[in-house]
């Protein structure tokens, strides 16, 4: 068992990594349990392949769970989600001192962890990852939101979890696809400031991809390592260090926005092929080399991860995807930041791109 400390003062938690943790569950959630029962939203993909693990684990301690199982994908995560999850929990009674338990990826988390934040004016949640992306990013750090019409994650609140619980066997039910969208935000840790850690992803990241326990299991703890140590320093990206943690995700936004949030584009997906463009867009402003971002490119095509707009099935043209740009949340006085790169392992934000210079470099990507 790993034990990952998030410190954040009294709103501190652990974040525990272990296989078959899902089967031994009832030991780490015993002390949030009230009435005997625990509340858990989860999804029908989830529920079919991980909810009799859990309720196994919580039966054998004699706790009962009351199960919320939603629709999978992105469209959960909206306004109408919000407000069946919300109806949900106010009909079963929920209380500001129970704990929501969060069962599945990236939009569970976000929903419930959302719905916990506004709920009586805060309730305590529990993250229960089971994709590799939440696992090694979105179930850390306490970014809740949905999306609305206007753009991806407009509306939400920073509301940190009380524990989270990583069962990396989770993942052996998982589609290869959304594993492999899972990795991009991996390989992330390495390009934002590690670049021995992107050295380890070219060497080890298929078998990571193959399922190897090893290879994972390093994977998921240094990942959490690293944006723990991320939060714990800018819990609310005032600093701007925290913002580090976006590579990728203005362009990959603004692809997500012009396929719908469907399963056209995996949220990973984006995110790989938004790292691909802003190490080429980075290269063509003469801040890093071209072959660091061939290098970039190469191997999340290498990972059968999208890395330029043509891979990600996007044809729109440089204006239509600048003005997705426009409603990002980092708009800050009509200029957006953009996470660049020095090189592999050197991100920085920068506040003074031109949105121009970038509508033109995504029509020369188009074209490619």
């Amino acid at each position: 068992m790993t034990l990952v400390p998030v410190s954040l003062g009294t709103r501190s938690y652990d974040i525990v990594i272990e296989d078959g943790l899902l089967d031994r569950a009832d030991t780490h959630l015993a002390p949030y349990v009230r009435n005997g029962r625990l509340v858990v939203v989860t999804d029908e993909n989830v529920a079919a392949a991980q909810l009799s693990r859990l309720d196994a684990s919580l039966a054998a301690s004699g706790i009962g769970i009351t199960p919320i199982v939603l629709a999978p994908g992105e469209s959960t995560k909206s306004w109408d989600g919000l407000e069946r999850l919300m109806n949900r929990l106010l009909a079963l009674g929920v209380e500001r001192k129970d704990a929501i338990i969060a069962l599945g990826g990236g939009v569970i988390g976000d929903l419930v962890g959302f719905a916990a934040a506004i709920l009586k004016r805060g309730c305590r949640f529990i993250q229960i990852p089971t994709t590799l992306l939440s696992q090694v990013d979105s179930s850390v750090g306490g970014k809740t939101a949905i999306n609305t019409s206007a753009g991806k994650n407009l509306v939400g609140a920073f509301h940190q979890p009380v524990l989270v619980l990583i069962d990396p066997t989770s993942l052996d039910t998982l589609p290869a696809r959304e594993v492999r969208a899972g990795y991009a935000e991996v390989v992330k840790y390495g390009l934002i400031d590690d670049a021995d850690f992107f050295a380890w992803c070219e060497a080890n990241g298929t078998a990571l991809l193959s399922g190897d326990p090893a290879a994972r299991a390093y994977a998921i703890e240094k990942s959490v390592r690293a944006k723990a140590a991320i939060v714990a320093e800018d819990e609310e990206e005032k600093t701007g260090r925290r913002a580090l943690l976006n590579l990728g995700h203005t362009f990959g936004h603004a692809l997500e926005a012009e396929t719908g949030y469907s399963d056209r584009l995996l949220h990973g997906e984006a995110v790989a092929a938004g790292m691909a463009l802003a190490f080429r867009f980075s290269a063509a402003q003469g801040l890093c080399s071209a072959d660091d971002a061939a290098r970039v490119g190469a191997h999340l095509g290498a990972a059968g991860l999208p890395a330029s707009l043509r891979q990600a099935g996007v044809s729109a043209d440089g204006a239509a995807l600048v003005a997705h740009m426009l409603h990002d949340k980092k708009m800050e006085g009509g200029t957006l930041p953009f996470l660049l790169a020095r090189g592999i392992g050197q991100t920085y934000l920068d506040k003074t791109v031109d949105l121009n210079s970038v509508a033109t470099f995504l029509d020369q990507e188009a074209r490619q």
